[in-house]
């Protein structure tokens, strides 16, 4: 029973891992091997994710729903961006594209077909409401088109696409130009998004949430914000550590640092939230852990990537405009179809679960071998 109770808690289970913070630490002081530092940072970063994610939890919890929710959209993915500015720093441009994709693949597919999976066994079919989850595909899908038109505008005045094996690649004015641009559309879309969600259609997107949060001790306003401070700045820590090895690891095992970026770091940077999902839907809340999958991964396409861009402005060699590979641009638009496809009934079985964690495996391999 106690294991049980520490496998439901969102940060309990993840406690396991703390210990490899400061194996990371000392692996990377003493200049170890690569690809040692590259894992047990990778594993370091999951407890304080984990613990930042709690923080936020608490916090919004005692805020009230709109600033609440505002603090869960706004340090909901800050793990994953934290790892992904300092990638932009250290100029692993092509790194930072390949992770903003595999979260938005790593939430539609892994985390959604996860839940549908694990939530479905057992039962005939489970029920969320449709029109939410409708609402936030349909902004998924709106999002692709701007991640799409650099790199359709490269295709055709540029000189093409950039392969999967490079690091970065320096554009011209007018690519950066047109990223910019569309980033700022893309947060002003982001923005009447919140409107939408947290106050004219706030009632939509609450359910569920307050019952998964009644069921956890709950933390006081200090403890929350030192919490959150103190997970930040391990994050930070293991962020570094981690995208510093990134390429020595790549070159040691054999993989591209398309897929790392794509797969290993976008993984990593949000299991905690991945936990949480499956949980809820094994409890049969599917509404939480909808909003959860697809509503992540609108925040990475409609937020968090566009921040990387206008970012890149000040930080790291040059700027890094949104044009993907075709690797990228292919698996965005799959994954973005089979989600709005997927929650256009309002229901779920385990078998489409397991469909979607097919077309993960799927998509994984192709980035193995790119």
């Amino acid at each position: 029973m106690g294991l049980r109770r520490v496998l439901q808690d969102t940060l309990g289970w993840s406690t396991v891992l703390v210990p490899f913070i400061p194996i990371a630490v000392v692996l990377d002081l003493a200049h170890t091997s690569a690809v040692a530092i590259f894992f047990t940072s990778a594993l370091g970063v999951i407890p304080t994710a984990a613990a930042m994610g709690k923080a936020t939890e608490e916090l919004a919890a005692r805020s009230g729903p709109g600033i609440g929710g505002l603090l869960n959209v706004t340090f909901g993915n800050a793990p994953e961006l934290i790892i992904a500015l300092f990638a932009l720093g250290a100029g692993l441009h092509e790194v930072v594209k390949a992770s903003i994709i595999g979260s938005i693949l790593g939430n539609t597919l892994l985390v959604l077909g996860a839940a549908m999976f694990v939530g479905g066994l057992g039962r005939d079919r489970q029920h969320f409401d449709r029109t939410a989850a409708s609402a936030q595909s349909s902004m998924l899908l709106l999002a692709a088109a701007a991640l799409i038109m650099p790199a359709v505008f490269e295709l055709v005045e540029g000189r093409g696409l950039p392969q999967p094996r490079a690091e970065a690649l320096h554009y011209d004015t007018k690519v950066q130009t047109l990223s910019a641009s569309v980033a700022c559309v893309r947060i002003a879309s982001y923005a009447a998004g919140l409107i939408f969600s947290l106050k004219t259609h706030r009632e939509l997107f609450n359910a569920g949430h307050e019952d998964h949060q009644s069921n956890e001790e709950t933390w006081s306003t200090r403890r929350s914000v030192i919490a959150l401070a103190v997970a930040g700045a391990f994050v930070a820590l293991m962020s570094e550590i981690l995208v510093g090895s990134i390429a020595d690891a790549a070159e040691s095992i054999g993989l591209s640092e398309f897929f790392i970026g794509a797969i290993i770091v976008a993984i990593v940077g949000n299991a905690a939230e991945h936990w949480v999902a499956v949980l809820v839907a094994r409890k049969d809340k599917m509404d939480l852990a909808v909003n959860i999958a697809i509503g992540s991964s609108a925040q990475i396409a409609l937020f968090v990537g566009p921040i990387l861009v206008l970012t890149s402005f000040f930080l790291g060699p040059f700027p890094m405009p949104l044009v993907f590979n075709g690797f990228e641009l292919a698996g965005i638009l799959l994954a973005i179809i089979i989600a709005n496809q997927v929650t256009n009934e309002g229901e779920s079985t385990w078998y489409e679960g397991l469909q979607l964690l097919a077309v993960y495996v799927v998509v994984a391999v192709a980035f193995v071998f790119a």
